[in-house]
């Protein structure tokens, strides 16, 4: 009943007034849209509402559908006279939106986007809760910095925790990039296509003007109530446990990142250390207290040499009796001056016993 509701709401008389069918100029269109042309007028394509209408109901299906399997929507929307639009009606549907730059890797690198999402969060739970009390000025300035530059960019999706389930874009030529990244997930697109658009890029085409602010306002507007519809029909288990998946705190993030190191920590082997020993310290100490060092200069590094004698090796007297010194020769000849008179002293005894002999023989 609701989903009838809300088709109702859009009708070719309301799409008529709010200019959806008002295309770009004739030298600017695509010739893959010409099935969703109706005529031509003062050099503008005029869009066939019929159409538009058909594609819209089927749009809102899908947006159904990928709401009832507990998955969201992502707004996106680039243009500075949309942004607030697409922003009041994502956020009154509980969708994600992103109005500025599309960042490339937004889908494709989502694991590293993630990281970027979680940063945002931690820094603004962190100044709720007040966990940068102590820190000093510059570093809570540098902060602030970084925390308006990740929400200038990710206020919208920061609680996106997976993938998106369909996308929804507003012009589908400037968001080209945004468009091949789903493409490559497969990630259905719902895109309202101007008459300048690629059709063949999108699942569900919206054709409709995608620069009046009136038409861009009535079209998201109608998706944003098949958002709303559907997430009515959602059980309330199935909202709550999405909610508790999505929800989370600056305490809870750092808690959770201290778990993990403390179990990391936990399975890591524990290196051994040396433990020292007091009485190694202890004798260490007294050899350094008893035995100081003195330097060159200072007083008293004399008396320290003299202390210590420096030990001369000794030589055997075996060389010194082998060498022959300049006092060697006159020794000699004095032991032989001594020593020369011996024979004669042996001598006489032995001519006194033969002159004896001699007296003897004449008597």
């Amino acid at each position: 009943m609701e989903q009838e509701q809300s088709q109702k709401l859009v009708e070719i008389p309301q799409l008529l007034e709010a200019g959806v069918h008002f295309g770009h100029q004739t030298r600017r269109w695509n010739p893959k849209m010409r099935k969703f042309i109706f005529t031509e007028r003062n050099g503008i394509h005029i869009i066939d509402l019929r159409k538009t209408v058909d594609r819209l109901r089927a749009a809102e299906d899908l947006v159904r559908k990928v709401v009832l399997r507990g998955e969201r929507i992502l707004f996106v929307c680039t243009k500075p006279q949309l942004r607030k639009i697409v922003e009041e009606e994502a956020e009154r549907c509980g969708s994600f939106y992103i109005t500025e730059r599309w960042l490339g890797g937004m889908l494709t690198n989502f694991q590293t986007i993630r990281n970027q999402f979680r940063r945002l969060k931690e820094l603004e739970r962190g100044q709720e809760e007040n966990a940068f009390e102590f820190y000093t000025k510059k570093e809570r300035l540098l902060l602030d910095r970084e925390r308006a530059r990740l929400a200038k960019y990710f206020s919208g999706v920061k609680d996106m925790g997976r993938l998106p389930g369909a996308l929804f874009v507003v012009d589908a030529h400037r968001e080209s990039i945004a468009v091949k990244e789903a493409n490559r997930l497969k990630i259905p697109v719902i895109a309202i296509t101007d008459t300048n658009a690629d059709p063949d890029r999108i699942d569900f085409p919206i054709p409709g003007n995608d620069d009046a602010i009136r038409a861009v306002s009535l079209i998201s507007g109608a998706i944003a109530d098949a958002v709303r519809s559907a997430r009515r029909d959602v059980p309330e288990e199935e909202l709550r446990r999405v909610e508790e998946a999505e929800a989370t705190t600056y305490s809870t993030e750092t808690g959770e990142k201290a778990a993990a190191a403390s179990d990391d920590l936990a399975r890591r082997r524990i290196r051994r250390r040396r433990v020292p020993r007091p009485e190694a310290i202890a004798q260490l100490k007294k050899t350094d207290e008893g035995a100081p060092e003195v330097a060159p200069g200072e007083p008293g590094a004399g008396e320290a040499a003299e202390a210590t004698p420096e030990k001369t090796p000794k030589k055997a007297p075996e060389t010194l009796a082998a060498k022959p010194g300049a006092d060697a020769k006159p020794a000699s000849e004095e032991a032989e001056k001594a020593a020369a008179p011996a024979p004669e002293a042996t001598e006489a005894p032995a001519e006194a016993e033969k002159v004896s002999e001699g007296a003897e023989g004449k008597d």
